[in-house]
């Protein structure tokens, strides 16, 4: 109690003048006279005028709150139009490959892409599908933009791809309009080359180019690219052909493996040859 005098008594000048204004707020309500009127109406509409000046100023803590509900928004909607996005990429990539299911005579089991190696010389791609699906060695790799590669090995439930950007790779390929043959290779870089074509023959930048039906291992017709480059070395019997894939290998993830098996009279009466 005596605490409580004694901060009273130090502050006695604030609470005096406290004590004063309300005492005059009061009377002031209190009063009908008409100059107290006017000065109420004065102050009312004075307020008013304030609060329609600086009513624009926010709230300090509302804005923080909104801005925060705001930026939970945000990611909200990026993650569902990134999801909305990578199942409209989805939907193409599979329109592509069901067309070319309708398009071709062969049958397909369709494989989802598990792993991939494209970093080395023998570069190669791991699929979800094996011999429990019917896939066997050296069937055929393609997508809905071309050729892909062959399988290499199977397991159970998996089996490893060959890709075109394998330095082992090698296939029957044609240029299709000018019905050019050649041997598909891959020598490193972003591009294909196709050998053993005669510098005398038609082959021009923007041709696209195809599997050939002299192919054991590949059905004939499977596009391979586009011929993105052609020159003559001086003396060479031989002009060289650069082939740019039809296939992005950096970013495809569905695929089909073709049932396509080779005949093997074929390949026994061939080997029957001396080279």
């Amino acid at each position: 109690m005596r605490g409580l005098i004694n901060i009273i008594s130090f502050f006695k000048e604030y609470f005096l003048l406290t004590l004063c204004i309300l005492i005059s707020l009061v009377l002031l309500a209190l009063n009908d006279n008409e100059q107290i009127r006017s000065i109420r109406s004065l102050t009312v509409a004075s307020v008013g005028f304030l609060q329609d000046t600086f009513g624009f100023i926010p709230d300090y803590f509302d804005l923080r709150q909104e801005n925060h509900v705001l930026r939970e928004l945000n990611v909200t909607l990026s993650d569902e139009v990134s999801r909305l996005r990578e199942a409209k990429l989805e939907n193409m990539r599979l329109r592509q490959l069901v067309d070319l299911r309708r398009r071709s005579q062969f049958e397909y089991v369709s494989a989802n892409v598990v792993g991939k190696n494209l970093q080395l010389l023998r570069n190669t791609i791991t699929i979800d599908v094996g011999k429990n699906d019917g896939v066997k060695v050296n069937m055929p790799i393609v997508t809905g933009a071309g050729l892909v590669g062959k399988v290499v090995a199977t397991s159970s439930a998996y089996a490893i791809g060959q890709i075109l950007l394998n330095k082992d790779f090698r296939a029957s390929a044609k240029v299709q309009r000018g019905r050019v043959d050649g041997i598909l290779v891959w020598e490193g870089g972003s591009y294909l080359s196709l050998r053993n074509v005669a510098k005398t023959l038609d082959v021009q930048v923007g041709d696209e180019v195809i599997t050939s039906e002299y192919s054991s291992l590949f059905p004939p017709g499977i596009k391979i690219g586009v011929v993105s480059e052609t020159h003559h070395d001086p003396g060479a019997l031989v002009q060289t052909v650069h082939i740019t894939p039809s296939v992005d290998f950096a970013s495809f993830e569905e695929v089909f493996v073709v049932t396509h098996t080779p005949d093997t009279s074929r390949i026994a009466l061939e080997q029957q040859i001396p080279q």
